[in-house]
């Protein structure tokens, strides 16, 4: 029977991390990437600039929809894909390609004793002009 609810009440503790993908953000057109300041609030390198990025979040598996179901597995493709896409965006306003190519990943432990893997990929500029979430400065 598949999943009815996302919880980690049956989740193995030294399982667990928070899951975040960065993306190098590349156009062609004048060689240049996108580099964006983080904010001073967040728990890793806080202020420093960085390419955009975000976690995976339980809202990003919608229980009611997944895109697929795999014998008693609910899938949810293009998850990462789909993260990156919309966290460029939101830092941005930049529109990057859907192909993605994996650069590398790192496993770290958060000041505040989170475990985290980052995996890394570039993506293709595809359109629009940089147009910073609040309090953001950026390097194009």
């Amino acid at each position: 029977m598949p999943a009815e609810k996302i919880s980690i009440d049956n989740a193995k503790k030294e399982k667990l991390f928070y899951f975040v993908a960065n993306v190098v953000v590349y156009r062609e057109s004048d060689a240049r990437c996108l580099i964006l300041k983080r904010d001073e609030r967040e728990k890793v390198h806080p202020g420093k600039y960085a390419v955009p990025g975000g976690k995976l979040e339980w809202k990003d598996l919608d229980i009611a929809n997944p895109t697929r179901l795999n014998g008693e597995v609910l899938d949810f493709e293009d998850g990462v894909e789909d993260l990156l896409k919309r966290e460029v965006f939101e830092e941005s306003g930049v529109e990057i390609e859907k192909d993605l190519v994996y650069i590398n990943s790192v496993s770290f432990v958060r000041p505040d004793e989170t475990p985290v893997v980052l995996v890394k990929f570039a993506a293709k500029y595809k359109c629009g002009d940089v147009k910073l979430e609040k309090d953001r400065k950026s390097v194009v």
